[in-house]
Protein backbone atom coordinates (compact mmCIF):
# COMPACT_ATOMS: atom_id res chain seq x y z
CA UNK A 1 0.00 0.00 0.00
CA UNK A 2 1.55 3.32 -1.24
CA UNK A 3 0.78 6.54 1.48
CA UNK A 4 -0.04 10.02 0.11
CA UNK A 5 1.44 12.43 2.31
CA UNK A 6 -0.75 15.43 2.46
CA UNK A 7 0.37 19.13 1.07
CA UNK A 8 -0.27 20.35 4.98
CA UNK A 9 2.00 17.99 6.71
CA UNK A 10 5.16 18.19 3.96
CA UNK A 11 4.53 22.42 5.51
CA UNK A 12 4.40 21.41 9.10
CA UNK A 13 7.62 19.08 8.98
CA UNK A 14 9.33 21.25 6.94
CA UNK A 15 8.42 24.00 9.65
CA UNK A 16 9.79 21.68 12.44
CA UNK A 17 12.81 21.06 10.63
CA UNK A 18 13.38 24.41 10.62
CA UNK A 19 12.99 25.34 13.69
CA UNK A 20 14.93 22.45 15.16
CA UNK A 21 17.74 23.92 13.00
CA UNK A 22 17.42 27.12 14.42
CA UNK A 23 17.39 25.90 18.65
CA UNK A 24 20.18 24.14 17.70
CA UNK A 25 22.18 27.13 16.28
CA UNK A 26 20.75 28.99 19.19
CA UNK A 27 22.33 26.28 21.74
CA UNK A 28 26.11 26.36 19.82
CA UNK A 29 28.57 27.34 22.92
CA UNK A 30 30.55 28.68 20.04
CA UNK A 31 28.10 30.78 18.65
CA UNK A 32 27.15 31.78 22.20
CA UNK A 33 30.94 32.69 22.99
CA UNK A 34 31.04 34.83 19.57
CA UNK A 35 27.88 36.83 20.40
CA UNK A 36 29.24 37.79 23.81
CA UNK A 37 32.50 38.44 23.08
CA UNK A 38 31.80 40.69 20.19
CA UNK A 39 29.43 42.66 22.64
CA UNK A 40 32.15 43.17 25.21
CA UNK A 41 34.43 44.40 22.30
CA UNK A 42 31.43 47.01 21.35
CA UNK A 43 31.67 48.22 25.01
CA UNK A 44 35.11 48.39 25.24
CA UNK A 45 35.30 50.13 22.17
CA UNK A 46 32.69 52.92 23.08
CA UNK A 47 30.20 51.39 20.27
CA UNK A 48 33.15 51.52 17.47
CA UNK A 49 32.84 47.95 17.16
CA UNK A 50 35.55 44.98 16.11
CA UNK A 51 37.02 47.23 13.20
CA UNK A 52 38.56 49.34 16.42
CA UNK A 53 40.71 46.21 17.56
CA UNK A 54 41.90 45.43 13.83
CA UNK A 55 45.51 45.92 12.79
CA UNK A 56 46.16 47.44 8.83
CA UNK A 57 47.61 45.17 6.59
CA UNK A 58 51.60 45.54 6.28
CA UNK A 59 51.27 46.88 2.82
CA UNK A 60 48.30 49.07 3.68
CA UNK A 61 50.81 51.68 3.94
CA UNK A 62 47.64 54.37 3.84
CA UNK A 63 46.46 52.67 7.08
CA UNK A 64 49.43 52.22 9.10
CA UNK A 65 49.81 55.45 11.89
CA UNK A 66 53.53 56.67 9.82
CA UNK A 67 55.31 60.37 10.62
CA UNK A 68 54.30 63.03 7.82
CA UNK A 69 57.85 63.28 7.77
CA UNK A 70 58.74 59.84 6.53
CA UNK A 71 56.26 58.86 4.81
CA UNK A 72 56.56 54.65 4.26
CA UNK A 73 57.00 53.53 0.74
CA UNK A 74 57.78 49.93 -0.78
CA UNK A 75 61.57 51.30 -1.18
CA UNK A 76 62.12 52.50 2.06
CA UNK A 77 60.61 48.81 3.69
CA UNK A 78 62.75 47.00 1.57
CA UNK A 79 65.88 48.92 2.81
CA UNK A 80 65.11 49.30 6.46
CA UNK A 81 64.53 45.49 6.52
CA UNK A 82 67.84 44.97 5.19
CA UNK A 83 69.56 47.66 7.72
CA UNK A 84 67.51 45.95 10.69
CA UNK A 85 69.33 42.76 9.88
CA UNK A 86 72.64 43.82 8.62
CA UNK A 87 75.31 42.70 10.25
CA UNK A 88 77.64 44.19 8.01
CA UNK A 89 76.98 47.55 9.39
CA UNK A 90 78.39 46.77 12.94
CA UNK A 91 81.70 48.87 12.54
CA UNK A 92 82.08 50.32 15.64
CA UNK A 93 82.84 48.02 17.99
CA UNK A 94 84.20 48.00 21.34
CA UNK A 95 86.59 45.30 20.63
CA UNK A 96 87.68 44.55 16.84
CA UNK A 97 86.78 41.15 17.19
CA UNK A 98 83.39 42.17 17.36
CA UNK A 99 83.26 43.36 14.37
CA UNK A 100 80.29 42.83 11.94
CA UNK A 101 78.95 40.82 14.64
CA UNK A 102 75.58 42.10 15.83
CA UNK A 103 72.38 43.77 14.03
CA UNK A 104 69.39 45.75 15.69
CA UNK A 105 68.26 42.24 15.57
CA UNK A 106 70.24 40.60 17.74
CA UNK A 107 67.95 41.36 20.56
CA UNK A 108 64.76 41.97 18.25
CA UNK A 109 64.40 39.14 16.11
CA UNK A 110 61.12 37.70 14.58
CA UNK A 111 61.13 34.15 16.30
CA UNK A 112 61.36 35.82 19.16
CA UNK A 113 58.32 38.30 18.92
CA UNK A 114 60.77 41.05 17.44
CA UNK A 115 62.11 40.75 21.31
CA UNK A 116 65.50 39.20 22.85
CA UNK A 117 65.00 35.50 23.37
CA UNK A 118 66.68 35.41 26.45
CA UNK A 119 65.94 37.46 29.73
CA UNK A 120 68.06 40.27 28.91
CA UNK A 121 69.31 41.68 25.49
CA UNK A 122 73.05 41.48 23.87
CA UNK A 123 74.51 42.90 21.24
CA UNK A 124 77.98 43.30 20.52
CA UNK A 125 79.95 41.44 23.15
CA UNK A 126 77.41 38.72 22.95
CA UNK A 127 78.05 35.20 21.50
CA UNK A 128 75.60 32.52 20.37
CA UNK A 129 72.30 31.87 19.22
CA UNK A 130 70.74 29.00 20.64
CA UNK A 131 67.75 27.44 19.50
CA UNK A 132 65.99 30.69 20.33
CA UNK A 133 68.26 33.15 21.63
CA UNK A 134 68.29 31.68 24.58
CA UNK A 135 72.11 30.98 23.80
CA UNK A 136 73.14 33.54 23.84
CA UNK A 137 76.34 34.64 26.05
CA UNK A 138 79.00 37.17 26.65
CA UNK A 139 81.99 36.22 24.76
CA UNK A 140 85.64 35.76 26.44
CA UNK A 141 86.61 38.85 24.70
CA UNK A 142 84.61 41.12 26.75
CA UNK A 143 83.64 42.16 30.54
CA UNK A 144 80.84 44.01 31.90
CA UNK A 145 82.45 47.67 31.13
CA UNK A 146 82.04 46.95 27.21
CA UNK A 147 79.27 44.53 25.99
CA UNK A 148 76.04 45.87 24.81
CA UNK A 149 73.76 44.73 27.03
CA UNK A 150 70.34 46.54 27.97
CA UNK A 151 69.49 47.28 31.38
CA UNK A 152 65.84 46.61 31.03
CA UNK A 153 63.83 43.71 29.26
CA UNK A 154 64.41 44.63 25.49
CA UNK A 155 60.70 45.80 24.25
CA UNK A 156 59.44 44.32 20.42
CA UNK A 157 59.20 46.50 17.61
CA UNK A 158 56.15 44.57 17.32
CA UNK A 159 52.91 46.98 16.34
CA UNK A 160 55.52 49.76 16.78
CA UNK A 161 53.49 51.88 15.01
CA UNK A 162 50.97 52.66 17.01
CA UNK A 163 53.85 54.30 19.72
CA UNK A 164 54.11 58.00 19.55
CA UNK A 165 56.99 57.43 22.38
CA UNK A 166 59.33 54.40 22.30
CA UNK A 167 61.16 52.50 24.71
CA UNK A 168 59.91 51.58 28.71
CA UNK A 169 60.33 55.07 29.65
CA UNK A 170 59.12 56.57 26.54
CA UNK A 171 62.18 58.68 26.25
CA UNK A 172 62.01 58.94 22.31
CA UNK A 173 59.90 61.00 20.26
CA UNK A 174 59.72 64.55 19.89
CA UNK A 175 56.12 64.96 19.70
CA UNK A 176 52.75 63.84 21.54
CA UNK A 177 52.93 63.07 25.22
CA UNK A 178 57.21 64.20 24.91
CA UNK A 179 55.98 67.90 24.15
CA UNK A 180 57.45 69.81 27.04
CA UNK A 181 59.89 67.79 27.87
CA UNK A 182 62.49 69.67 25.51
CA UNK A 183 64.75 70.33 28.92
CA UNK A 184 65.21 66.57 29.22
CA UNK A 185 66.82 66.71 25.85
CA UNK A 186 70.86 66.45 27.21
CA UNK A 187 73.23 67.39 24.82
CA UNK A 188 75.53 64.71 23.86
CA UNK A 189 73.24 62.06 25.00
CA UNK A 190 70.79 59.72 22.45
CA UNK A 191 68.14 61.32 23.84
CA UNK A 192 69.56 64.60 22.03
CA UNK A 193 67.72 63.08 18.58
CA UNK A 194 64.87 64.24 19.60
CA UNK A 195 65.79 67.36 18.29
CA UNK A 196 65.23 66.25 14.79
CA UNK A 197 61.40 66.40 15.98
CA UNK A 198 60.24 62.95 14.29
CA UNK A 199 58.13 60.58 16.32
CA UNK A 200 59.02 58.12 18.47
CA UNK A 201 59.68 55.17 16.08
CA UNK A 202 61.62 57.13 13.51
CA UNK A 203 64.31 58.62 16.49
CA UNK A 204 64.70 55.35 18.30
CA UNK A 205 65.79 54.13 14.84
CA UNK A 206 68.68 56.90 14.38
CA UNK A 207 69.55 57.45 17.80
CA UNK A 208 69.41 52.86 18.13
CA UNK A 209 72.47 52.94 15.39
CA UNK A 210 74.80 55.09 16.94
CA UNK A 211 73.70 53.92 20.83
CA UNK A 212 74.36 50.29 19.02
CA UNK A 213 77.56 51.16 17.39
CA UNK A 214 76.33 50.64 13.66
CA UNK A 215 77.70 52.67 10.77
CA UNK A 216 76.14 54.20 7.79
CA UNK A 217 78.79 56.28 5.56
CA UNK A 218 78.83 56.95 1.82
CA UNK A 219 82.04 55.00 2.21
CA UNK A 220 79.84 51.85 4.14
CA UNK A 221 76.89 52.43 1.68
CA UNK A 222 79.20 51.70 -1.48
CA UNK A 223 81.07 48.55 -0.11
CA UNK A 224 78.32 46.79 0.90
CA UNK A 225 76.43 46.93 -1.63
CA UNK A 226 73.19 49.32 -0.20
CA UNK A 227 74.10 52.84 -2.73
CA UNK A 228 71.10 51.53 -5.10
CA UNK A 229 68.95 50.74 -2.19
CA UNK A 230 69.15 54.11 -0.75
CA UNK A 231 68.89 56.16 -4.20
CA UNK A 232 65.22 54.46 -4.52
CA UNK A 233 64.30 54.85 -0.72
CA UNK A 234 65.56 58.71 -1.02
CA UNK A 235 65.47 60.31 -4.58
CA UNK A 236 64.44 63.37 -4.34
CA UNK A 237 67.52 64.23 -1.86
CA UNK A 238 70.86 65.54 -2.88
CA UNK A 239 73.59 62.38 -2.44
CA UNK A 240 75.18 64.49 -0.01
CA UNK A 241 72.45 63.77 2.29
CA UNK A 242 71.35 60.68 1.27
CA UNK A 243 73.73 58.33 2.62
CA UNK A 244 73.89 58.67 6.66
CA UNK A 245 72.83 57.17 9.82
CA UNK A 246 69.68 59.85 10.20
CA UNK A 247 68.29 58.03 6.31
CA UNK A 248 69.18 54.68 7.25
CA UNK A 249 67.39 55.24 10.53
CA UNK A 250 64.15 56.74 8.66
CA UNK A 251 64.02 53.22 6.53
CA UNK A 252 64.26 51.49 9.74
CA UNK A 253 61.82 53.57 11.42
CA UNK A 254 59.08 52.91 8.20
CA UNK A 255 60.17 48.64 7.87
CA UNK A 256 59.86 48.83 11.64
CA UNK A 257 55.84 50.16 10.98
CA UNK A 258 55.06 47.40 8.69
CA UNK A 259 55.95 44.67 11.11
CA UNK A 260 52.35 44.04 12.56
CA UNK A 261 50.48 40.85 13.63
CA UNK A 262 47.35 40.72 11.48
CA UNK A 263 47.83 36.90 11.41
CA UNK A 264 47.10 35.67 15.05
CA UNK A 265 43.78 34.11 15.84
CA UNK A 266 42.60 37.03 17.33
CA UNK A 267 42.94 39.56 14.34
CA UNK A 268 41.20 36.43 11.66
CA UNK A 269 38.30 36.77 14.38
CA UNK A 270 37.79 40.12 14.38
CA UNK A 271 38.45 39.95 10.21
CA UNK A 272 35.41 36.67 10.12
CA UNK A 273 37.10 34.02 10.94
CA UNK A 274 34.75 32.56 13.98
CA UNK A 275 36.83 29.47 13.75
CA UNK A 276 40.41 30.96 14.24
CA UNK A 277 40.06 30.62 18.04
CA UNK A 278 39.80 28.20 20.46
CA UNK A 279 36.68 28.08 23.12
CA UNK A 280 39.65 28.81 25.64
CA UNK A 281 40.84 31.52 23.83
CA UNK A 282 37.40 33.35 22.86
CA UNK A 283 36.78 33.08 26.72
CA UNK A 284 40.10 34.48 27.57
CA UNK A 285 39.05 37.12 25.17
CA UNK A 286 35.52 37.56 26.90
CA UNK A 287 37.09 37.97 30.10
CA UNK A 288 40.43 40.15 28.75
CA UNK A 289 37.73 42.76 27.66
CA UNK A 290 35.38 42.18 30.18
CA UNK A 291 35.33 41.34 33.67
CA UNK A 292 39.58 41.54 33.83
CA UNK A 293 38.80 45.33 32.53
CA UNK A 294 42.53 44.20 30.46
CA UNK A 295 41.61 46.19 27.87
CA UNK A 296 41.42 49.73 30.19
CA UNK A 297 45.47 49.28 29.58
CA UNK A 298 45.83 47.44 26.93
CA UNK A 299 43.36 49.01 23.82
CA UNK A 300 43.32 49.82 20.57
CA UNK A 301 44.96 47.42 17.05
CA UNK A 302 47.80 46.66 19.69
CA UNK A 303 46.32 46.40 23.01
CA UNK A 304 48.05 49.04 24.33
CA UNK A 305 47.85 52.82 25.47
CA UNK A 306 50.94 55.70 25.93
CA UNK A 307 50.04 55.58 29.84
CA UNK A 308 52.94 54.82 32.27
CA UNK A 309 52.23 52.61 35.45
CA UNK A 310 54.02 51.66 38.54
CA UNK A 311 52.95 47.91 39.39
CA UNK A 312 56.03 46.96 41.71
CA UNK A 313 57.79 44.41 39.39
CA UNK A 314 61.44 43.32 40.56
CA UNK A 315 64.30 44.81 38.35
CA UNK A 316 67.33 43.13 36.41
CA UNK A 317 69.24 43.15 40.00
CA UNK A 318 66.69 40.96 41.41
CA UNK A 319 66.41 37.81 39.16
CA UNK A 320 68.83 34.59 39.89
CA UNK A 321 70.52 35.29 36.30
CA UNK A 322 73.92 36.69 35.54
CA UNK A 323 73.30 40.61 34.35
CA UNK A 324 75.43 43.25 33.25
CA UNK A 325 75.22 46.77 33.21
CA UNK A 326 72.19 46.34 35.91
CA UNK A 327 73.23 46.38 38.99
CA UNK A 328 71.14 48.55 42.16
CA UNK A 329 70.55 52.10 41.63
CA UNK A 330 70.56 51.66 37.58
CA UNK A 331 68.41 54.76 36.30
CA UNK A 332 66.58 52.96 33.77
CA UNK A 333 64.94 51.28 37.12
CA UNK A 334 63.56 54.45 37.57
CA UNK A 335 61.19 54.47 34.71
CA UNK A 336 59.43 56.86 33.18
CA UNK A 337 61.24 59.40 35.89
CA UNK A 338 64.89 58.33 34.32
CA UNK A 339 63.81 60.32 31.21
CA UNK A 340 61.85 63.18 33.08
CA UNK A 341 63.11 63.96 36.29
CA UNK A 342 59.29 63.86 37.41
CA UNK A 343 59.33 62.46 41.32
CA UNK A 344 55.51 61.93 40.30
CA UNK A 345 56.98 59.48 37.15
CA UNK A 346 59.25 57.59 39.38
CA UNK A 347 59.08 53.28 38.85
CA UNK A 348 56.56 53.90 36.10
CA UNK A 349 56.72 52.13 32.86
CA UNK A 350 55.34 52.07 29.25
CA UNK A 351 51.86 50.13 28.91
CA UNK A 352 53.72 47.22 26.56
CA UNK A 353 51.46 45.96 23.48
CA UNK A 354 50.09 42.09 24.37
CA UNK A 355 51.07 40.11 20.56
CA UNK A 356 53.45 37.21 20.56
CA UNK A 357 54.68 37.44 23.93
CA UNK A 358 54.88 33.79 24.59
CA UNK A 359 57.85 33.92 21.40
CA UNK A 360 60.38 34.93 24.31
CA UNK A 361 59.17 33.67 27.97
CA UNK A 362 60.35 36.35 29.71
CA UNK A 363 57.91 39.08 31.45
CA UNK A 364 58.19 42.51 32.72
CA UNK A 365 60.71 45.44 32.33
CA UNK A 366 63.15 43.24 34.61
CA UNK A 367 62.01 39.80 33.38
CA UNK A 368 61.30 39.16 36.68
CA UNK A 369 58.32 36.88 35.05
CA UNK A 370 58.73 33.25 33.27
CA UNK A 371 55.34 32.75 32.01
CA UNK A 372 52.35 34.33 30.66
CA UNK A 373 50.35 32.85 33.93
CA UNK A 374 52.89 34.01 36.27
CA UNK A 375 51.91 37.64 35.14
CA UNK A 376 48.40 36.89 35.19
CA UNK A 377 48.53 35.50 38.70
CA UNK A 378 50.45 38.34 39.92
CA UNK A 379 47.98 41.42 38.80
CA UNK A 380 44.92 39.01 39.55
CA UNK A 381 46.59 39.14 43.28
CA UNK A 382 47.99 42.90 43.12
CA UNK A 383 50.97 42.44 45.82
CA UNK A 384 53.73 44.14 44.72
CA UNK A 385 57.06 42.00 44.47
CA UNK A 386 59.67 45.25 44.59
CA UNK A 387 59.97 46.36 48.47
CA UNK A 388 61.44 49.70 47.08
CA UNK A 389 58.56 50.69 45.17
CA UNK A 390 56.25 52.56 47.70
CA UNK A 391 52.60 51.77 47.80
CA UNK A 392 52.11 55.31 47.28
CA UNK A 393 53.36 55.03 43.69
CA UNK A 394 51.59 52.17 42.84
CA UNK A 395 49.29 52.83 39.78
CA UNK A 396 45.65 53.00 40.93
CA UNK A 397 44.69 50.52 37.87
CA UNK A 398 47.00 47.67 40.16
CA UNK A 399 44.29 46.07 41.98
CA UNK A 400 43.19 42.85 42.79
CA UNK A 401 40.87 41.01 39.65
CA UNK A 402 39.22 38.30 41.48
CA UNK A 403 39.87 35.52 38.64
CA UNK A 404 39.05 32.34 39.51
CA UNK A 405 41.41 29.37 38.05
CA UNK A 406 39.36 28.61 35.68
CA UNK A 407 39.35 32.50 34.32
CA UNK A 408 43.14 32.61 34.70
CA UNK A 409 43.78 29.05 32.53
CA UNK A 410 41.01 30.85 30.26
CA UNK A 411 42.98 34.22 29.94
CA UNK A 412 46.17 32.46 29.66
CA UNK A 413 44.85 30.65 26.53
CA UNK A 414 43.89 34.46 24.89
CA UNK A 415 47.46 36.02 25.29
CA UNK A 416 49.78 33.20 24.83
CA UNK A 417 48.09 31.37 21.87
CA UNK A 418 45.28 34.07 20.41
CA UNK A 419 47.21 36.97 20.04
CA UNK A 420 50.52 34.88 18.49
CA UNK A 421 51.08 35.47 15.21
CA UNK A 422 52.84 32.14 13.93
CA UNK A 423 54.48 33.78 10.84
CA UNK A 424 56.24 36.39 11.63
CA UNK A 425 59.49 35.51 10.05
CA UNK A 426 58.02 36.88 7.17
CA UNK A 427 59.24 40.11 8.26
CA UNK A 428 62.50 38.86 7.77
CA UNK A 429 65.04 39.12 4.50
CA UNK A 430 65.21 35.96 2.75
CA UNK A 431 69.42 37.29 2.06
CA UNK A 432 71.07 40.47 2.56
CA UNK A 433 72.99 42.32 0.35
CA UNK A 434 76.15 41.61 1.87
CA UNK A 435 75.19 37.95 2.51
CA UNK A 436 76.37 38.16 5.60
CA UNK A 437 74.40 35.72 8.92
CA UNK A 438 71.78 37.32 10.73
CA UNK A 439 70.72 38.35 13.28
CA UNK A 440 74.37 37.82 14.78
CA UNK A 441 77.45 37.47 12.48
CA UNK A 442 79.65 35.75 15.16
CA UNK A 443 81.04 32.45 14.73
CA UNK A 444 79.56 30.44 17.40
CA UNK A 445 75.97 32.35 16.16
CA UNK A 446 76.66 31.33 12.23
CA UNK A 447 76.94 27.85 13.56
CA UNK A 448 73.72 28.10 15.25
CA UNK A 449 71.62 29.35 12.94
CA UNK A 450 73.75 27.40 10.24
CA UNK A 451 74.65 30.12 7.75
CA UNK A 452 77.53 29.20 5.79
Amino acid sequence: MKFKLSPLFLLLFGFLLVFSSCQKDSDDPQLELDDELTTVLSQASDGQGLDFFILPNSDDYESIPQDPRNPITDAKVTLGKFLYHETGIGLAPMQEVGSQSYSCASCHFASAGFQAGRFQGLGEGGIGFGMNGEGRHLSADYDETNVDAQPVRSPSILNIAFQEAVLWNGQFGALGINAGTEYAWTEDTPIENNELGYEGTEIQAIAGLTVHRLVCTPEVVEQSGYKSYFDEAFPGLPEEQRYDLERAGLAIAAYERTVLSTDAPFQKWLKGDKNAMTTAEKAGAILFFGKANCVSCHGGPNLANMEFHALGMNDFDDIPETTFQAGPGTPAFLGRASFTGDQDDMYKFKVPQLYNLSDSPFYGHGSSFRSIRDVIEYKNEAVAENPDVPESMLSPMFTPLGLTEQEIDDLTAFLYSGLRDPNLTRFEPDVLPTGNCFPNGDELSMQDLGCN
